[in-house]
């Protein structure tokens, strides 16, 4: 695929999405139905033809003790992937490595925020194509359990809710607030008519739909989740219902007509014997068996050793229960589409979603792999578990040595706007994209002052500022660094302020207020700053392509920071998979042809970016680092990951 194509691409989307080229989707017709008791009650090689499915009348339905379908016995091992977090030629790859492991039942959540990025505009097709995944899916012989949300938190910004919705300054996500429930109406009606033929009683592969997510941790409207199970059976949904919550807070989440599914990551008897005693008369569903965990900046690689997970799997597995995997392969949040925490303290999570699940992010076998198969095989009453999928091979390429640079202040001129405000506006709020409002990346606010002194921020910079004067770097503000000395000087000077959005905080209370760019006043000597000129950088790939005209200098020419720098990377034959690292920058974003990969930031924990081999070019390929403070000029290709140090959970 041409670099072009690919930013064509870029453009229905959002930033932070991955292009890749689309496969067709080629079915095929066998169905082996084995009744069985054990592990595996049904397997499936393959979906028959639509035609001969429509007779279908018993869905997944739940008796006191199992899950049955179309009236036998049926025990569900599903494992979590999400296709917006995979290339899309991996697709298959990713779920044929899923069958051979045992899984029979595909797990997937759907990202309003990626297929409504404004509020006139949805994109379900290329990367997005939520019904050619799940027609995948079928193909290859696995069952679909579907999170629509429209929370579905997966680590990502906001939760996967659009940041539009913010717009309102009165807004209550995930309440009957009259603002929110429209707004999920008209989502709904593009979402849901495109997954209603894809049922299970309609001859799809699609047997159980998920209620919102996690809504006994958040439990603010009483008639919230009632209102979402109504929305989404009113317009077709006739699958079995679930929902899904952590053990604490299970009594909260759960809806009338929806069997509750909890989540957990070590399982002990006491916790089976709690499960059971709360929903005495469903069969127990653990929605999410977490295979490992997220990693957040500043802090270790989160890892949870292989014997655990498996253990946790071998006692549900065991006694009959029906398991989800969270992340079978958790793959890579692209671009900016990240999340963050809010408590204690705020922490913004890194791109990689690897999970250190049984799937490594580039699609890698892991002692995890090997240990569950060999689990599961176990189960399949002498059925041969189809062999693992050849990998893919990795590659280390030459560096690319940047030539070429571009400061910050050159490249404005190629941004939407700048507009000017009396005061600071927030990034939500911001008269860009069709008055949708900026959702990522960064909000350049200049002002004028005269005089030196205490710059205070207060709770206002979300989440860092680097501020310079007459741009000229004197300091950065940011959650817990608040107050910062201006230098005197004479005269009118410019003061600017390039503010980050790190990521929208994923889950808790705090949805609500997690606006971004300036919030707030700035005060200059206890005095509101004011007359603003505002700069959107939200670096879409409309704006990168822009800077190909932009006044690009030779690194002789003395670079400048904030910049971007521009290099080359050559690929020989077929591009291979690779992993980007930058060891003496300090923080910035990447794109490779246009696309974005990623934050990097050499606090860590991780220190490289997963670089696909579909997002390359045979022949010359262009990477641009946006980089905020410092750095060597030379970005490296190397062919094993680098999460950095690992701490055990």
């Amino acid at each position: 695929m041409s670099a072009v194509k690919a930013r064509e691409w870029q453009r229905a989307h959002l930033d932070s999405m991955v292009v890749l080229s689309i496969r067709n989707v080629h079915k095929r017709n066998a169905l082996i139905c084995l009744g069985a008791v054990g592990f595996i009650a049904c397997v499936f090689f393959g979906l028959p033809r639509r035609q001969e499915r429509l007779g279908r009348r018993a869905g997944l339905s739940a008796n006191s003790t199992q899950f049955l379908l179309e009236g036998q016995p049926f025990q569900i091992l599903g494992g979590s992937v999400h296709y917006f977090r995979v290339p899309r030629p991996y697709w298959r790859d990713r779920l044929l490595k899923m069958k051979a492991c045992g899984i029979n039942t595909l797990t997937t959540a759907v990202p309003w925020s990626l297929h409504q990025p404004q509020k006139e505009v949805f994109s379900f097709h290329s990367q997005l194509d939520l019904e050619a995944f799940i027609n995948l899916a079928a193909d290859l012989g696995l069952w679909v359990i579907l999170r629509p949300g429209p929370y579905i938190s997966s680590e990502l910004d906001l939760g996967g809710l659009p940041s539009w919705l913010l717009r309102d300054s009165s807004m209550r996500l995930r309440t009957m607030y009259p603002g929110f429930t429209q707004a999920v109406n008209v989502y709904f009606d593009k979402l849901i008519p495109k997954m209603v033929p894809l049922q299970f009683k309609k001859g799809g592969p699609i047997v159980a739909v998920q209620v919102e997510n996690e809504y006994g941790s958040f439990a603010k409207d009483d008639s919230y989740l009632l209102f979402i199970k109504e929305a989404l059976k009113s317009r077709g949904i006739s699958e079995l219902l679930l929902t899904s919550d952590r053990l604490d807070t299970l009594e909260w989440g759960g809806v009338d007509g929806a069997i509750r599914a909890v989540k957990l990551q070590k399982v002990n008897q006491r916790h089976v014997q709690d499960l059971r005693a709360l929903q005495p008369s469903s069969p127990t569903m653990m929605m999410d068996l977490w295979t490992g965990w997220y990693d957040v900046w500043g802090e270790l690689h989160h890892v949870l050793p292989p014997e655990d997970m498996v253990s946790a799997a071998r006692e549900l597995v065991s006694q009959g229960m029906s398991v989800n995997l969270y992340m079978f392969h958790g793959g890579s949040s692209f671009g900016f589409m990240t999340g963050a925490l809010g408590e204690p303290s705020y922490k913004a999570l890194v791109p990689s979603y690897d999970y250190d699940a049984p799937l490594s992010e580039a699609g890698e076998y892991t002692p995890k792999y090997h240990i569950l198969r060999d689990l599961l095989s176990r189960f399949t009453r002498g059925r041969v578990l189809p062999e693992p999928p050849a990998l893919h091979y990795r590659e280390s390429y030459e560096p690319a040595v940047t030539y070429q640079h571009l400061s910050l202040w050159d490249a404005l001129s190629y941004t939407e706007g700048p507009f000017r405000s009396p005061k600071p506006v927030n990034m939500e709020n911001l008269p860009v994209n069709n008055n949708n409002g900026q959702a990522y990346g960064y909000t350049l606010y200049e002002t004028t002052i005269t005089s030196g002194g205490s710059l205070k921020s207060g709770d206002s910079v979300r989440d860092r500022a680097l501020v310079f004067v007459d741009r000229s770097y004197i300091g950065l503000l940011k959650h817990k660094r608040l107050e910062l000395a201006v230098p005197g000087g004479k005269g009118p000077r410019t003061l600017s302020l390039l503010v980050e959005n790190c990521g929208r905080v994923h889950q808790g209370g705090g949805l609500d207020k997690q606006r971004k760019g300036l919030v707030g006043e700035i005060l200059l000597n206890n005095i509101p700053l004011r007359d603003f000129t505002i700069y959107s950088l939200d670096m879409k790939p409309s704006f990168i392509d822009s800077l190909y005209q932009a006044p690009w200098k030779t690194l002789s020419e003395g670079p400048t920071f904030p910049g971007f720098f521009m290099g080359r990377i050559f690929v020989y034959g077929y591009p291979s998979d690779t992993f980007v690292k930058l060891p003496a920058w300090k923080k910035g974003v990447v794109f490779i042809n246009g696309l974005n990969l990623g934050r990097y930031w050499s606090i860590g924990p991780q220190q490289t970016l997963y670089l696909p081999g579909p997002f390359l070019n045979s022949g010359i390929n262009q990477v641009i680092v946006f980089e905020e403070q410092e750095g060597d000029y030379s970005v490296h290709f190397e062919d094993t990951p680098d999460l950095g140090m690992a701490a055990d959970l």
